[in-house]
């Protein structure tokens, strides 16, 4: 495992990339309602990171088609935008995405409801982004990597949710995905896994499932879904660690989260 350590002039180039994002990902938030189609938002996502000076680091990354990957309801991660797939209300949709600034990726997901959303949705989102929270209370220097991932798992898990295995957090930089890898849940018999270090740079995103944390892929070899049809929420930040709280780059400079 070859874990970079970012310079100061490296984590200022992930703010600017990072700030980039916040912006495009605020500005979809604001278009999702019901009747618009996931195409429209994938479009309007590349139209923004473009104008921004960015480039779209999903788009053809592992041959995947699209600028954003758009979840809707029981879709895990991966969704893929179509001009078919409209959004109508009560549903959930995981905004993920992220881009390139000056050879620096960003990476962030956002869970929104479509319209009015049932009181049942709203808990898995909230508690979905709490569980990020509650994890990044360990990602500062001296602390070690899965402590923030026991705490992700701890929380979601005692409101009855399932934790999402097979797909995983990561390190970020120059590449998308980089190491370590950053699980939201203990791998049992891991240890406590590797110790962290001011300039590491991680995404962090649980995700989280009203029901079995158990997925399984579509034919079209992206979209994940939840095993049992239940519903799936998505939260996700780039973050530096330091020596004290660790400073998450996706949010606005005011700390307002999108």
């Amino acid at each position: 495992m070859a874990v970079t350590i970012k310079s100061e002039h490296e984590i200022a180039l992930m703010r600017e990339s990072c700030k980039r994002l916040a912006v495009v990902h605020d500005e979809i938030g604001k278009m999702i309602r019901p009747g618009i189609s996931t195409w429209e938002l994938d479009k309007k996502a590349y139209e923004l990171i473009k104008e921004l000076g960015g480039t779209p680091n999903f788009l053809h990354l592992y041959g995947y088609p699209a600028t954003i990957c758009a979840s809707v309801n029981e879709v895990v991660v991966h969704g893929i935008p179509s001009k078919e797939k409209i959004l109508k209300e009560g549903d959930i949709v995981g905004i993920d995405m992220g881009l390139i600034y000056k050879g620096y990726h960003s990476d962030a997901a956002r869970t929104h409801g479509v319209g009015e959303i049932s009181e049942e949705d709203r808990k898995l989102i909230e508690v979905t982004k709490k569980s990020f929270f509650e994890g990044i209370r360990f990602a500062r220097a001296g602390c070690h990597l899965y402590e923030i991932s026991a705490a992700i798992q701890k929380y979601a898990e005692s409101f009855g949710y399932g934790v999402v295995r097979d797909m995983v957090g990561h390190g970020i930089g120059t590449k998308l995905h980089e190491d370590p890898e950053v699980p939201n849940y203990k791998r049992m018999g891991s240890g406590k896994g590797i110790l962290l270090r001011p300039g590491m740079t991680l995404a962090v995103e649980p995700m989280i499932n009203q029901g079995t944390w158990r997925i399984r892929i579509l034919d079209d070899e992206w979209t994940a879904v939840t095993e049992d049809g239940k519903k799936s929420a998505h939260y996700e930040n780039t973050l530096v660690i330091t020596e004290g709280e660790p400073e998450i780059l996706t949010l606005y400079r005011d700390g307002r989260e999108v």
